[in-house]
């Protein structure tokens, strides 16, 4: 039963992660845009 309500969890929240972003492009830019910022604070 945990099992399951952790796979389903986890389901909701890949799914309100994706619809957040409209679609997988726009989750792929977004993930660019903090890998980017990202580098930039280990920068200085």
């Amino acid at each position: 039963m945990k099992t399951t309500m952790t796979l389903i969890l986890a389901a909701l929240l890949g799914m309100f992660t994706l619809t957040g972003c409209n679609t997988v492009e726009g989750f792929g830019k977004d993930l660019k845009k903090a890998g980017g910022q990202l580098e930039e604070a280990a920068a200085k």
